[in-house]
């Protein structure tokens, strides 16, 4: 064995000892047998490729996870956190700092409304802005002498965090597992799924019963009960879930007969991932509370952002002994990410990120269209660059495809140099649907390749 090979191993070594992946066995197979091999150690990343440590090249598929928006190694964002690290590298927004309030402003420019329609709380994580969606809508109707409003409704499927107020909002009971009780005060409505829709998947249109369960909810509950409703503009990690036209409007529409909040979770499907800025872009609405993560650097450092109406924010004045949201982030809104997703904003700005996310999109659609004879594809959903493919066992039946077959489409794309994710870990039987997130600046050449490497995969079954 020669020295490079040794260090090779002596790192997996220590990576299966001292690290403690995300979503991954770490036992040994089923009625004894071997641990699971090594898993892989990525070393570098450019463009929409990575590599590992034995040198062998992956075009990422997933942009890390959905957020690798611009790219890997774009040194203009190494960059600006760099002079912003050697100028002030750390203080609190307690106090103020320049890169913070230059970024609030570029905020409300994408987000299209007046130039300071919103104010943004900063954090560092999606789950993080989620969480202070919730405590602001709580506290919001407090301050507005309606202190009974304290549920929020979800989505079945749905995906809004880690912590235990948006796992709370998560509809993925595989999530919750073992970890519930969580947050008191969470419901769940059905997703506007058309493939499998209770209420109109054997009609030839959707009649948005989706979307008036969730007005219904909210009747039965009390509307004086309830503080707002949570929703990603398309359902994301849960199987990638297009809402039928007219669905989100319809929501707002309810959101704003009972007096209720509409928090719009933007942590995947926001920074041009859908072909628009944010994915509620594509309807005219304007929600109250807007979160925000992810591509919000790219991926390059940690930060999240939770976007509120001033309307909302100004009721926050309330009484002398109510007059702030008693909330704090050591680390959000640090000043090297803030500098940082400044300038991947101005990035995506330059390249028109957004359109090219739409029309490459669409250009990858094309090429999978095909896919729809394959007997165990049951339905492509896309919007831009996010794509779920949902695998089944047959057309007839609708029934997911079993976790194996799923796995082998998995692996046979990473043996062929593509890396693409699953919904796994959200609903009991239905982790089944194959989803993509390749980075904005794809390739024609990139999307031949992810295309050809699908459809060798998925002859496999």
């Amino acid at each position: 064995m020669d020295t490079k090979e040794a260090k090779l191993r002596e790192l997996a070594e220590k990576d299966d000892r001292y690290v403690w992946h995300a979503l991954s066995r770490y036992t040994p197979a089923e009625g004894g047998g071997a641990a699971p091999a090594p898993r892989m150690i990525v070393a570098e990343g450019r463009g929409a490729w990575i590599s590992d440590t034995e040198g062998n090249r992956y075009l990422d598929g997933m942009s890390g996870l959905w957020c690798v928006n611009v790219g890997y190694g774009r040194e203009e964002l190494a960059r600006a956190a760099y002079e912003q690290l050697t100028t002030l590298p750390y203080y609190p927004l307690t106090m103020g700092h320049e890169p913070a309030v230059r970024l609030g402003e570029k905020l409300n420019e994408w987000l299209g409304g007046a130039s300071d329609e919103y104010v943004v709380y900063y954090s560092n994580s999606g789950s993080e802005a989620n969480e202070v969606a919730f405590k602001i809508a709580r506290q919001y109707h407090q301050q507005n002498g309606e202190p009974s409003r304290h549920k929020f409704v979800s989505r079945y499927r749905a995906y809004h965090g880690n912590t235990f107020g948006s796992l709370a909002a998560t509809g993925q009971a595989q999530r919750k597992y073992r970890y519930e009780p969580l947050g008191p005060g969470f419901l769940h409505v059905a997703p506007p799924d058309r493939y499998r829709c209770a209420y109109c998947s054997d009609r030839p249109a959707c009649n948005l019963e989706c979307a008036r369960a969730i007005g219904r909810t909210i009747d039965w509950e009390l509307p004086e009960t309830v503080a707002g409703v949570i929703m990603e503009p398309m359902i994301t990690g849960g199987g990638i879930i297009i809402p039928p036209d007219g669905y989100v409007e319809e929501v707002a529409e309810i959101c704003r007969r009972t007096g209720t909040l509409l928090i719009v979770d933007e942590v995947i499907c926001g920074f041009g991932r859908t072909g628009k800025r944010f994915g509620y872009q594509h309807h005219p609405i304007k929600p109250d509370i807007v979160t925000m993560a992810k591509g919000i650097t790219s991926g390059y450092l940690p930060l999240s952002a939770t976007a509120v109406r001033r309307e909302i924010f100004e009721a926050f004045k309330g009484t002398e002994e109510y007059d702030h949201f008693r909330h704090v982030s050591t680390f959000g809104g640090n000043p090297a990410a803030c500098a940082l997703a400044i300038r991947n904003l101005e990035i995506m700005d330059e390249e028109d990120l957004p359109d090219r996310s739409a029309e490459m999109g669409d250009r990858l659609r094309a090429q999978l269209a095909d896919l729809e004879d394959h007997p165990n594809v049951g339905e492509i959903r896309h919007k831009g660059l996010l794509f779920g493919l949902e695998l089944v066992e047959d057309k007839e039946s609708r029934t997911p495809a079993a976790a194996d077959k799923v796995a082998k489409v998995l692996a046979g794309c990473k043996e062929r140099g593509l890396i693409v994710g699953k919904n796994g870990d959200t609903v009991a039987g239905f982790n089944n649907v194959v989803t993509m997130a390749p980075p904005l600046i794809v390739t024609d050449e990139d999307l031949e390749f992810i295309s050809g490497t699908l459809k060798e995969s998925l002859a496999s079954l």
